[in-house]
């Protein structure tokens, strides 16, 4: 199965699907993102779909709802949990700083 998360215009996650790994094949059997694109849109007629992965080898983070796609990093990052929490540039995980 794959996933992909649909973006607003803000390239905050409105949605996550999960489609048939089948649809990413292109004619020589290898995934290609492009054609899971192509299908999430001819099933939902939305644009701005991006793919995600359970274990972060797609784009570091699984994508949820919420979430903001960083183009730059290409990596999904989950809103900031307090001010005082930093990213980690490495991983696009958040970090809670000492505060003293």
């Amino acid at each position: 199965m794959a996933h992909f998360a649909q973006i607003d215009d803000n390239n905050v996650v409105i949605q996550v699907v999960v489609i048939n790994s089948n649809e990413l094949l292109d004619s020589d059997g290898n995934e290609q993102e492009s054609l899971g694109i192509a299908f999430c849109k001819k099933l939902f007629g939305t644009n701005n779909w991006k793919q995600t992965s359970y274990n972060g080898s797609i784009r570091k983070n699984y994508a949820g709802i919420g979430y903001t796609f960083d183009e730059g990093r290409d990596a999904f990052i989950a809103p900031q949990p307090a001010e005082n929490w930093v990213l980690d540039e490495s991983t696009c995980t958040w970090k809670e700083t000492n505060v003293n």
